[in-house]
């Protein structure tokens, strides 16, 4: 069982490190707000892992992932918010902004914890992901409830680790990011790796 979690390790840290939507999500609120905006993000997206593994466990996901017509829901509206964001970042990148927004200016962003959330229980490639692969890596030993419970908690902990620890890299040359025209570049760039993201989620298959 040891030899079967540490390749359950393995497996997961390398799909957590693959970038993603949740990491372009987290680098435009980190740049575009603050690290604590950024940390808040990475929580949001904790909290709709622990909810896809909540109804992974139970059953939901599996019926998600078996239905063309919920998932292609899913999809679409998944896809919607990821192009919005990325239009949202792009629209700030040409107000030309030097400082850093205001508290009221981060508020009227949008709640970051509830943009990390949204992100992720509206990415179905999770509930694929949880229902087609999670119970391959699941310890022999335990019985697959239990098994996924973990292997779902350990999914969670090592995107903490890595998303948080990247929100960190990004606050440690905060100096460096909120030069204008660096600030322009990198919102103007995550936008476009957002809308990017949110057109190959429309168009992935099932």
């Amino acid at each position: 069982m040891l030899v079967q979690f540490l390749a359950a390790i393995g497996v997961l840290a390398v799909l957590t490190m693959v970038p993603g939507p949740d990491m372009a999500v987290v680098t435009k609120r980190a740049v575009a707000s603050s690290r604590q905006d950024g940390l808040r993000t990475v929580g949001g997206i904790i909290a709709g892992l622990l909810g896809w593994g909540v109804l992974t466990v139970v059953g939901l996901a599996a019926v998600l992932a078996a239905s063309a017509t919920a998932y292609m829901v899913v999809k679409v509206a998944g896809a919607a918010y990821l192009v919005f964001l990325g239009i949202q970042a792009l629209v700030h990148s040409r107000r030309g902004r030097s400082a850093a927004p205001t508290p009221t200016e981060s508020f009227s962003a949008g709640n970051p914890w509830r943009t990390g959330l949204v992100s992720n229980l509206l990415n179905p490639k999770i509930a694929v992901f949880y229902t087609g692969l999670l119970p391959t890596l699941a310890p022999s030993g335990l019985s697959p409830h239990v098994g996924m419970a973990v292997l779902v908690l350990l999914h969670a902990a090592l995107t903490l680790g890595w998303l948080g620890g990247y929100v960190l890299l990004l606050a440690r040359a905060r100096a460096f990011f909120e030069r204008p025209l660096v600030r322009r570049v990198m919102e103007r760039t995550t936008g476009v790796v957002l809308i990017s993201f949110g057109v190959k989620v429309a168009a992935s298959q099932h």
